[in-house]
């Protein structure tokens, strides 16, 4: 009798799409499966064929194959089903173990791991600097609470040294198999808890683990132009793998602090200065403070507003991995004079008469106000 065909079998088009799959096996499966429907010799035979359709159409050469040839793709492989086993009678492939683990494993405890020992943990740090060190770069000293390799064992976990020994439950595998009704199921080794290895007498100072709490100091090295979020690795500054394993990394997450005058956006420098209302009425120079300890003269024309701004060209942050600089953008802030003497106030008054009568000495505020007096004509009107 001919086979079926395998999307056929799923319930699913050819163009189907790996989760389209796996969600038409799943229903599928739970629907016949034996412990279902026992005595049901149609849904054993039914969840047979399931799974030798998903375990094909799930990896992407055998469907390719299959979609190019048809079932002649598998004949040569001994009616086990395409890399299916055998067990109780019945044919089971690699997407039942798949699919198994995804919906007991929680269960059961058949969660699929790596044997030997765990690799450490990866570590962050949080490093606050001035905007002047990153503007320079520098080197921070860190103290990290972390793990290291236990000394008197080390790192094996064994007293005075000692290697761990070969699992006897599990025979060094990490995993032991277990017959429940018609299959098999592989679930971790509770001996040696995956690893396939044991250690039959512990080290007294770090308890068999391989390695002890400690604190480390370290020496980061912070790039010029570095940015508010920049993360630095440190490999191998982790902590330590249990019983010898690879230790992890360090991650070192910096953080700006705000700055008394400068604000900074990527590598630009912006920078609000206070000008005398004489020096913006009648020009002049201004000394503003530079990222590199330095002035800069700034010459400031007459008439200047409040808001105009001027730019240093290279006088802004360094670029991370170059030697160039960014621009400095200095706002004019043109100041009002308080606490003014008699004499002051009589000058400004001379000055208030004397501009009455002529040219007006402040255009952008006769210019709005008459603009306001056309909207209220208009709104009279």
């Amino acid at each position: 009798m001919a086979k079926a065909d395998y999307y056929d079998t799923l319930g699913v088009s050819r163009s189907a799409g790996p989760d389209d799959l796996k969600k038409a096996y799943r229903k599928l499966a739970m629907q016949f499966h034996p412990d279902r429907n026992p005595g049901d010799k149609s849904a054993e035979q039914k969840f047979k064929d399931l799974n030798e359709a998903y375990d094909v159409l799930k990896d992407g050469q055998k469907r390719a194959a299959y979609d190019r040839f048809g079932h002649a793709a598998f004949e040569a492989n001994g009616g086990a089903g395409p890399g299916g086993f055998r067990a109780g009678g019945f044919d089971f492939g690699a997407g039942f173990a798949d699919i198994f683990d995804e919906m007991f494993g929680e269960f059961t405890g058949n969660r699929r791991r790596g044997t030997g020992a765990a690799r450490g943990a990866d570590l962050r740090y949080n490093l606050e600097i001035t905007l002047e060190e990153a503007f320079r770069g520098s080197q921070a000293k860190v103290r990290v609470p972390s793990s290291v390799v236990c000394e008197a064992c080390k790192g094996s976990g064994g007293e005075g040294g000692a290697q761990p020994a070969s699992c006897q439950t599990c025979h060094g595998h990490g995993r032991v198999r277990a017959q429940q009704g018609f299959f098999t199921i592989e679930r971790t080794c509770p001996t040696c808890q995956g690893s396939g290895r044991v250690i039959r007498d512990p080290c007294r100072v770090c308890h068999g683990s391989g390695r002890i709490a400690r604190e480390k100091t370290l020496s980061v090295s912070i790039p010029p132009g570095v940015e508010d979020g920049t993360r630095i690795r440190l490999a191998g500054e982790g902590e330590a793998g249990m019983r010898g394993a690879p230790p992890g990394d360090l991650y070192i997450f910096l953080a700006i602090k705000a700055h008394l005058f400068f604000q900074r956006d990527g590598a630009n420098i912006f920078c609000r200065v206070p000008i005398p209302m004489t020096t913006a009425t009648l020009g002049g120079t201004i000394e503003v403070p530079t990222l590199d300890g330095a002035r800069a003269r700034v010459n400031v024309p007459a008439g200047t507003q409040s808001g105009h701004q001027f730019r240093l060209r290279g006088k802004g942050m360094s670029v991370l991995r170059s030697h160039q600089r960014g621009d400095m953008h200095i706002e004019a802030v043109v100041e009002t004079p308080v606490n003014l003497s008699k004499r002051q106030r009589e000058l400004l008054r001379e000055f208030d008469e004397a501009a009455s009568g002529g040219k007006s000495n402040s255009p952008e505020s006769a210019g709005f106000f008459a603009k306001v007096r056309e909207l209220w004509t208009d709104l009279t009107e």
